[in-house]
């Protein structure tokens, strides 16, 4: 079916992408895949490429675009390719809707000029050791000086996407204790330079997938955050948390039906030059059978995330929408890659074939950005029940 969510801006896009990938990110994704991150000057490429600023208003030196559309692009493109731009999601997807939405006038000027050049990369830091979808129970805390001045930030931060090589995180920390009767009462977002004296990266993660995107634990032990870098209001964070929940889940999703269309490309170029018992792997009823069930839900996912981005732009997307999106997007992708993956016998299961890659990056798409159990909840309160 044409699909008709995209348009001539979109498809040029798409083709710059990939003629990029192909040029500058394929020669060399092995070394970047070996050494578990992309270069620091990669992203560097990204900013003059103008990734990063699609959706940062004009007078910060980006395209003001007010569609998501452009990063549905990019994540098909990269699925597509079988690579990761690092942690590109987490610096624009996770981290600029915070800075767009809370930002003053002096802080945009700040941070952004520096945001879209790569100059600066941004990562979100939420989940504490203890702390995972219960963000309500963050323990990291800011204290406020006497002279106002500054906050002292301590705790500890983990699963942090891109926290080897950000430059900035968006931190959520308690600035005053809960309530009896609210127990999100008492967070606040801060803008901290990861130069600061006190903060310290921990162990660089060894995920199971995504290995191009640095993953890090964090540490704070009175590090000097100045007033002028708090985001929003003291004490609302969490209210600004589930502001963009929507969008991240969106992103999840359509990074999910990306991966699982990937992966009947790549199973149906393997088969058709596969020999088994003499014959094209293709040839065999079960391998046509198995990729037409495959590409049936790859069609159905395309739609779901299709519709959700439309409804994404218009402001549309409900908190049980986007929870719907990703349970099933996120399903989807787990039972089209496991399946593609059999298609390619033993080789399917060596790091060297995409297949493989995408078969490890897909797991955590039903962990982050909620659980699967999670989305059900939010699902079926929307339903009333």
């Amino acid at each position: 079916m044409h699909r008709t969510v995209f348009d001539e801006d979109h498809e040029s896009f798409r083709q710059t992408l990939r003629s990029f990938i192909e040029a500058e990110v394929l020669p060399v994704y092995d070394e970047w895949y070996a050494a578990g991150q992309v270069p620091r000057d990669f992203y560097h490429q990204l900013g003059e490429l103008g990734i990063f600023g699609i959706s940062v208003p004009e007078e910060f030196g980006g395209a003001g675009l007010d569609t998501h559309k452009f990063e549905a692009v990019l994540t098909e493109e990269t699925a597509r390719a079988g690579v990761l731009f690092g942690c590109t999601g987490a610096h624009v997807l996770l981290s600029l809707p915070y800075i767009t939405m809370l930002a003053t006038d002096e802080q945009k000027k700040r941070y952004l000029p520096k945001f879209v050049t790569g100059e600066e990369m941004w990562a979100l830091a939420m989940t504490e050791p203890d702390t995972g979808s219960d963000v309500a129970g963050v323990k990291t805390t800011a204290k406020r000086s006497e002279d106002g001045t500054h906050y002292f930030l301590n705790g500890a931060k983990t699963f942090i996407t891109g926290g080897v090589l950000a430059d900035r995180v968006i931190v959520c920390a308690r600035t005053a204790p809960p309530r009896e009767d609210d127990r999100r009462f008492g967070l606040s977002l801060f803008a901290v330079d990861t130069k600061s004296e006190g903060y310290s990266i921990g162990r660089k993660l060894d995920k199971l997938g995504l290995r191009t995107s640095d993953t890090a634990e964090l540490a704070f032990v009175d590090v000097k955050v100045p007033a002028e870098d708090l985001l929003g209001e003291e004490n609302q964070g969490f209210s600004y948390l589930g502001r963009n929940l929507s969008s991240e889940r969106w992103g999840i999703a359509h990074s999910a039906y990306a991966q699982a269309a990937a992966a009947v490309r790549f199973a149906r170029e393997y088969v058709a030059q596969r020999t088994v018992f003499g014959k094209p792997v293709a040839h065999f009823q079960n391998t046509r059978f198995e990729l037409a069930a495959c590409q049936a839900e790859v069609d159905a996912a395309e739609a779901v995330t299709d519709r959700a981005l439309e409804a994404l732009d218009a402001g549309e997307l409900t908190p049980a929408e986007a929870a719907s999106v990703k349970l099933f997007c996120t399903e989807v992708a787990d039972r089209v890659i496991d399946r593609c993956l059999q298609l390619h016998g033993g080789y399917g299961y060596i790091n060297e074939y995409p297949v493989a890659r995408l078969y490890a990056d897909s797991r955590v798409n039903r962990i982050y950005g909620g659980t699967s159990e999670v989305m059900k909840m939010i699902i079926a309160k929307g339903m009333g029940l």
